[in-house]
């Protein structure tokens, strides 16, 4: 069985935004890996949408991004499932807009749901399917404090992708579909081999 969790924030002000694009894999996967669409549950107990499809358990946290280890170690727990086979599909800051990265185990790089998932379910060795959202404009270093930085950060991640993006956007949901599709069907290595 495996847990495939998309990470995001919950609620129509964050819908469409950066940090959502796993909510967006997860639905579109939910769309593509049975005959029909697999019906989005609000599971109260677990704190969490999910959606059943043969042995594989999609996941919406409705946590909120920075305590999305609740839920997840929630459902870990009820399902019994491993560390390794929780596979977390989450917005990364600093791969560039379409971009893949499949890691088999790590830190965080900063990803404050990431880190939840981490500190409660206590194993590194979780799956991190890291779609690339860009970085927005920089800080110049010319006088800006570390909090202006922060903000700036906070507010790109929050922000919903723009109409130059659009065709960037589609491209990325689609691939990262595909990306955790394949690792399903093929493996995690014939995956990592192609999006890497």
């Amino acid at each position: 069985m495996k847990l495939i969790v998309g990470l995001g924030n919950p609620g129509g002000e964050y819908e469409s935004t950066r940090h959502n694009i796993g909510f967006m894999i997860v639905d579109r996967l939910s769309r593509e890996l049975s005959s029909k669409t697999a019906v989005w549950q609000n599971d109260t107990l677990h704190k969490a949408l999910v959606a059943k499809t043969g042995d594989v358990i999609l996941v919406k946290p409705l946590t909120y991004m920075n305590n999305s280890g609740l839920a997840v170690k929630s459902l870990v727990d009820h399902y019994q499932v491993k560390p390794q086979d929780v596979w977390v599909v989450h917005d990364d800051i600093d791969l560039p807009l379409g971009k893949i990265r499949i890691r088999q185990r790590g830190g965080t790089a900063g990803h404050n749901g990431v880190m939840s998932i981490l500190g409660a379910i206590k194993s590194d060795t979780f799956i991190r399917f890291r779609m690339g959202i860009g970085r927005g404009k920089e800080s110049t270093g010319n006088g800006e404090n570390k909090n202006m930085h922060h903000r700036s950060v906070i507010a790109f991640v929050l922000s919903r992708f723009n109409q130059s993006e659009a065709g960037s956007l589609k491209h990325l949901v689609k691939h990262g579909a595909d990306a955790v599709q394949i690792a399903l069907i093929e493996g995690l290595d014939r995956a990592m081999n192609r999006f890497n």
